[in-house]
């Protein structure tokens, strides 16, 4: 009773007032697939010094990211993050704040988020960026539903270089409210591809460079035949660190860009919490989701920040709103802003150059892997590769040796054909060791 308060009557009578016949219809949204039968198996009941041996365990089992050559990618990135980054977030006046529902007595909280605004806005090669969403799918999927509010049209055609998940994450948040999505079939490089599949029904395309293969492609085409049909372009990003060398989004052409700012600031952290980056062109900047920090004078003339625009349903009326996003990713856009700050521009372009270096130096490693094949044309500091054998048991050979060797695109689109395709990343914090290990590895495995 400590933890399930309600009784039967109780759990009955919410039901009756909503008018549910049982639990299991409050879940029907829910995709059978992805719905278990039964009880999950653990023992219905522990204590807790045996929950935390048994969790303990389990996480022993895990190989840390920094214990061992590291090349997984596939929109998560190990990166150095300054200990700085780690010290002035921990602060008690950055760690506890939150929301500023009273903005004008959160001067810091605000100061911050403009200048991390800032920095995303000079980034992206955009105009405008608002103070964060939850991460790179979520702000993707904001982006879709924008775009329809704008254009007024229906139908999004997503690339089939989109990172799988964020493909499905932005399906699940807007089929709801009746957004037909159009997703291309996987593809290295899909730039014809999704020049041939806009319509005059089409309100977005939506495209990724890096892609989820690393291809890094000039979207200029693609930005204008999408503009050409009336559609906007959607650019997604998942490794932010790419911007610091290649064309921004901005200077490609995109209307929106969509990113994950985790690779700046903030570690992999088992998937999370992550910070979605979004930004957009001026004219649009009333349909963005979430709100905007602006800087202002007060009655005496010194500075200030204020909320700017704020169309967020918790602030005006849900329906007026252009999205029920709740809340942003406070600590993770302060350690971002750090970052960033620590860096400047010549500090992120010597680091975008230096995973560069290494991505190149570790394709030509295992470029000399006999039957190893490259397919990524053209890459910023993650590729694919072509194996003679099924990917994911390669991998689970070489983490067996103490080598994480990459990303099964298997797991990350399951019955797509691509089984035999690892994806592969290198960053600043990967040695000349790491690559060697890694080639010695896989040439062992195959």
């Amino acid at each position: 009773m400590r933890y399930l308060p309600l009784t039967p009557d109780d759990r009955a009578a919410m039901l009756a007032a909503i008018g549910a016949k049982s639990i299991d219809d409050l879940f029907v949204d829910v995709p059978q697939a992805a719905r278990r039968d039964g009880l999950v198996d653990l023992p219905r009941v522990a204590g807790e010094l045996e929950v935390e041996r048994a969790l303990g365990a389990l996480a022993g089992q895990n190989v840390a990211a920094g214990s061992a050559p590291f090349f997984c990618g596939a929109g998560a990135y190990r990166h150095h993050v300054p200990a700085t980054v780690d010290h002035i977030i921990q602060r008690s006046e950055f760690l506890t704040s939150y929301t500023p529902y009273q903005p004008e007595i959160a001067q810091g909280t605000l100061q911050y988020l403009y200048e991390f605004q800032t920095q995303v806005a000079n980034l992206t090669g955009m105009q405008v960026a608002n103070a964060s969403l939850y991460d790179g799918s979520t702000a993707m999927a904001e982006g879709v539903l924008m775009a329809t509010r704008v254009t007024r049209r229906n139908k999004a055609v997503i690339s089939g270089g989109v990172h799988p998940h964020y493909v499905r994450a932005t399906e699940t948040v807007v089929h709801a409210v009746g957004v037909e999505t159009q997703a291309l079939a996987p593809a290295v490089d899909a730039e014809d591809a999704v020049i041939a599949a806009i319509g005059p029904d089409t309100a977005c395309v939506v495209v990724q460079t890096p892609n989820v293969f690393g291809t890094a492609t000039d979207v200029t085409r693609i930005a204008e035949a999408a503009q050409a049909a009336g559609a906007l372009l959607i650019v997604v990003v998942t490794e932010a660190v790419s911007m610091g060398l290649l064309k921004s989004p901005g200077e490609m052409g995109a209307d929106i860009v969509a990113a994950e700012g985790q690779s700046i600031g903030n570690a992999l952290n088992f998937g999370g919490p992550y910070v979605g980056l979004f930004a957009t062109r001026d004219k649009l900047v009333r349909q963005t989701p979430g709100r905007y920090c602006g800087e202002t004078v007060d009655a005496e003339g010194r500075r200030g920040f204020v909320l700017t625009l704020s169309t967020r349903e918790q602030h005006i009326r849900r329906d007026k709103a252009t999205s029920n996003i709740c809340t942003n990713s406070g600590l993770c856009t302060l350690a971002f802003s750090i970052h960033m700050s620590l860096l400047g521009e010549t500090g992120l372009r010597r680091m975008a150059l230096l995973n560069h270096e290494a991505a190149v130096k570790t394709r030509d490693a295992l470029a000399a892997v006999p039957g190893v094949q490259i397919l990524t044309p053209r890459f910023f500091n993650e590729f694919a590769v072509r194996l003679p054998k099924d990917a994911t048991q390669v991998v689970d050979a070489l983490a067996a040796q103490g080598v994480l060797a990459g990303v099964p695109y298997g797991r990350l689109n399951p019955g797509a054909g691509f089984d035999d395709v690892l994806l592969v990343a290198a960053t600043e914090t990967t040695t000349d060791a790491h690559i060697q290990a890694l080639k010695t590895a896989l040439t062992e495995a195959l």
